[in-house]
């Protein structure tokens, strides 16, 4: 029986971003049980050292208001690291697995696995029953989806990314192109990877500079994993793929191989170059860092990205501050070709990264009791809305968001989160996601149809009246096209951290970063056989024993969400 089905299971590599908050501290007694506190129930002073594995520099020490309060309310204050640049936290907690020095709380992302299997992490499944309520009326019946794995049921991690219940309102990924460029086109239909192309051409040739600065019609990040992102898994996002990070999982079989394998892909790839030999594909986009790709975007002269917000959402926020909202993008659900669908709105059910307690962690019942004051109707609407008269009213029972307030947070949302804390903290704890309503009837968060279009600027409004649209969710195929996946959320799924998966994913991902760069930027009759030899790099280093590994993983999660027997 393969090594992969037993306790030590490790992560695979991330498909997606979101924003969390973070700190370190020292390790403390690694011999601290969920049974030891001597907290109780009082809101004395305490602190707890938090690392989350994601940059996040509008942390402000909770010195912001929502910070205040929480301290206020628990008594807690977090000592705070982030990791930085674009890590993912690997470097950081790798360097923790080997010491045994941990923070007491953790948001680990993909590097869960490597604490369990140092013996680092708490089993949270009592504490949660005894401890707390917040936490169990949110998951309910969802509880199966915390349990690490089928042989090893405990919760290690809490899932906080995403919100139970969420119901997408607006599309925030998709392929983006600026409004003063549709404006200027007439509002031209984009479906395809052609239409795209050929508005960024168009365009480009009739505006060979903007602002003194040569045009750039497409640029890429692709400074460590943002490559997945903006790169690699559009090529499965765009011919019907389900965004399940490196892999593809057939829905009926649940059989995973890697997605570039699939022959379709090759032509998006293939669709890249052909970008690149034509010039409109930015020559640095593999070589550039990341803050060189944000400054081009935030310079306003990128007509097109293959992203989503959260990645390349400072860049934009820097022409909303100076009042270029014509430079800042549209969503388009982009595909090959129009059989396929894009799935941005598919749902995978509650599932996603987490928090964690660690062993260090002197006061498990205490840490264990904040994170449920966060999960309560009170944390919740504090976190997502803030305080009570001063970033919202409420009028005639109604949550309701100043227009002066709004105006800072959409067009100077960097200094809006670092002074108020507001969506700074979401992170930090179990919540609902948008779309439900609490006992007053107002929603937890902010993003609801109303206010999403309150926050569109004027520019937006316009683009989205020429196609016919309220939100950018209407241009997208629905939720109600696309099944619930089964296995949920792929990246956050444990996989061996020992054994020949490692060895193999590795070497893999290796494989992946050269050689999709180099299909990218041969010449064109060139690219065929830069791609086969690609494909033949991953097998002989053994992808197919890790995909038939990989495969039993995903049968056995669909296993344990479902209650199915999978053969």
């Amino acid at each position: 029986m393969m090594r992969s089905l037993n306790k030590k299971f490790g992560v695979l590599l991330l498909a997606s971003m979101l924003l969390v908050t973070a700190g370190c501290g020292n390790s403390g007694n690694k011999a601290v049980n969920s049974g030891n506190s001597t907290s109780g129930d009082d809101n004395s002073p305490i602190s707890f050292t938090f690392f989350g594995a994601d940059a996040n520099p509008s942390w402000n020490n909770m010195k912001d208001d929502v910070g205040k309060e929480i301290t206020a309310k628990t008594g807690v204050t977090l000592e705070a690291e982030f990791d930085v640049g674009s890590g993912g936290g690997q470097d950081k907690i790798s360097l923790m697995a080997a010491s045994g020095d941990y923070p007491d709380l953790i948001y680990a992302k993909g590097e869960l696995g490597k604490l369990v299997d140092s013996d680092a992490i708490i089993d949270l499944t009592d504490l949660i029953e005894e401890h707390a309520p917040n936490i169990k009326k949110i998951m309910s019946e969802n509880m199966n989806r915390l349990k690490y794995s089928n042989e090893d049921q405990a919760i290690y991690a809490i899932p906080t990314n995403i919100g139970v219940g969420q119901q997408y309102f607006d599309a925030t990924n998709g392929f983006q192109v600026q409004h003063r460029v549709l404006k200027e086109l007439g509002y031209p239909e984009i479906r395809t990877i052609n239409d795209f192309e050929n508005v960024l051409r168009e365009y480009a040739e009739k505006h060979p500079t903007t602002d003194g600065q040569p045009t750039i019609p497409l640029t890429l990040n692709a400074d460590g994993w943002k490559m997945l992102i903006t790169v690699t898994n559009q090529a499965n996002n765009t011919t019907g793929g389900m965004n399940d990070g490196e892999y593809h999982v057939d829905p009926e079989t649940y059989e995973a191989m890697l997605h570039y394998k699939r022959p379709v892909e090759r032509e998006y790839f293939r669709w890249l170059n052909k970008l690149y030999n034509d010039g409109l594909l930015d020559k640095d986009s593999f070589v550039q860092k990341e803050d060189q790709y944000k400054a081009k975007i935030a310079s306003g002269r990128v007509l097109g990205l293959t992203s989503v917000d959260w990645e390349y959402g400072e860049a934009e926020n820097a022409l909303k501050a100076a009042g270029k909202y014509e430079y800042t993008y549209a969503h388009f659900p982009v595909t090959l070709s129009e059989e396929y669908k894009d799935h941005a709105m598919q749902s995978f059910g509650v599932d996603g990264y987490g928090i964690s307690i660690t062993t260090a962690c002197k006061d498990p019942v205490r840490a264990i009791k904040f994170l449920d004051w966060l999960a309560s109707d009170e944390g919740q609407v504090l976190r997502n809305w803030g305080i009570e008269g001063k970033q919202y009213n409420v009028e005639n029972g109604t949550r309701v968001i100043p227009e002066d307030v709004l105006n800072k947070k959409v067009n100077d949302a960097s200094t809006f989160t670092k002074e108020t804390g507001v969506d700074l903290y979401t992170t930090l704890a179990p919540r609902y996601g948008d779309g439900v309503k609490d006992a007053t009837g107002n929603y937890y968060t902010t993003n609801f149809p109303e206010q999403i279009i309150a926050k569109y600027s004027d520019v937006e409004k316009e683009t989205l009246a020429a196609y016919k649209a309220t939100t950018w969710k209407d241009l997208f195929p629905s939720e109600d096209e696309l099944p619930v996946k089964e296995w949920g959320a792929l990246y956050n799924m444990q996989v061996p951290t020992d054994g020949d998966y490692q060895v193999i994913y590795q070497k893999t991902q290796d494989i992946i970063q050269k050689r999709i760069p180099e299909a990218i930027l041969a010449k064109a009759d060139k690219f065929d056989q830069v791609y086969d030899d690609f494909l033949a790099e991953l097998d002989k280093v053994g992808a197919e024993k890790m995909e038939e590994e990989y495969t039993e993983l995903v049968k056995a999660r669909v296993s344990l969400f479902t209650g199915k027997e999978i053969k």
